[in-house]
């Protein structure tokens, strides 16, 4: 069947989160505990950007810190090295073989600033590149399109913050189990017929759930080939809400936009669930669901996404 690699993968999200959530944790905290930073410096591309995203807000919510997303090109293209003061460092690579992410974290290192590396592979050169090493053990992953590996680096985030100091909840029940799973598959199913149909495509998200609006945008892209924009729906309003028209879908975590209301766009939802801090790894599991869908609708095996390989190399 096309996508089953991807589909096993979506599922086995229920078991892996709940497994890997408490040693995640005892890791990030042997390494920082007690430890503070002046700013924090997040390095990835693809998925792994998105997951960096969510833990952005993350850090500068719960922790009142400075974060910066790197632009790798300013040293791997223009050769300048940042001034970053008191800075912690964070790669985010699933497969932990992205250069430029590896010589950011190089950079910083040199630079005498503590690195961490968050990938499902310890030994690969993101890895080595870092002080400190967070695997992500959820297996291998053989869909191209990343899944489990994207939750898992969102919890391993999560779990970053509390070790850092964060006053946040064990993540426990809200994480997500078959059963959400299912009803996320129900409700994609439900869901999909616009997204097939129109044209014009949207994924908006705010706050913690930006990432996953980005997320969604980036799946529907890589595994069903719809071209589709994601946006904060705060910066929807600055333009784009012009093409809320009829023939048009968005696909909204949270609430909509009030001008969205009554309009002639087609508003999809995810289930209802957790908000708040651990509401990214739950809701994100609809868009992954959607994305399978639409690339099966289309004959396409999101597992094998059309001039897409499983690890990108770019510098």
């Amino acid at each position: 069947m096309l996508g089953a690699h991807m589909e096993r993968e979506i599922e086995e999200q229920g078991v892996i989160l709940h497994e890997r959530a408490a040693s995640y944790l005892e890791t990030l905290r042997r390494a920082f505990r007690g430890r503070s930073f002046s700013m924090v410096l997040l390095v990835a591309r693809g998925s792994s950007d998105n997951a960096a995203l969510y833990l952005r807000y993350l850090i500068e919510i719960q922790l009142g810190i400075p974060v910066s997303l790197a632009a790798p090109s300013v040293l791997t293209r223009f050769g300048t090295r940042v001034r970053y003061i008191g800075c912690l460092a964070i790669g985010i690579s699933q497969s932990g073989e992205a250069p430029d992410v590896s010589e950011v974290l190089s950079s910083a290192r040199e630079g005498g600033h503590t690195t961490l590396a968050i990938t499902n592979h310890p030994d690969s050169r993101v890895a080595l590149s870092a002080d400190h090493v967070l695997p992500l053990e959820v297996g291998e992953e053989v869909a191209v399109a990343a899944t489990k590996t994207y939750t898992a680096s969102l919890l391993a985030g999560y779990q970053l913050v509390r070790a850092l100091g964060a006053d946040l909840a064990d993540p426990g029940d809200a994480l997500p189990d078959p059963d959400w799973i299912e009803k996320c598959r129900e409700a994609a199913s439900v869901g999909l017929g616009p997204i097939l149909r129109f044209p014009t495509l949207f994924s908006l998200g705010r706050g913690y759930s930006f990432a996953s609006a980005q997320e969604t945008a980036l799946k529907l892209m890589e595994c069903a080939l719809l071209p589709s924009k994601s946006y904060s729906t705060a910066d929807f309003e600055h333009g784009p809400k012009a093409l809320a028209t009829a023939g048009t879908a968005a696909i909204v975590y949270g609430e909509a936009p009030a001008s969205l209301t009554g309009s002639q766009m087609v508003i999809v939802r995810p289930p209802e669930g957790i908000s708040g801090a651990l509401g990214p790894i739950r809701e994100i599991v609809f868009g992954q669901y959607i994305a399978l869908m639409a690339a099966r609708a289309r004959g396409l095996d999101p597992d094998r996404p059309e001039n897409l390989t499983k690890v990108t190399r770019t510098l």
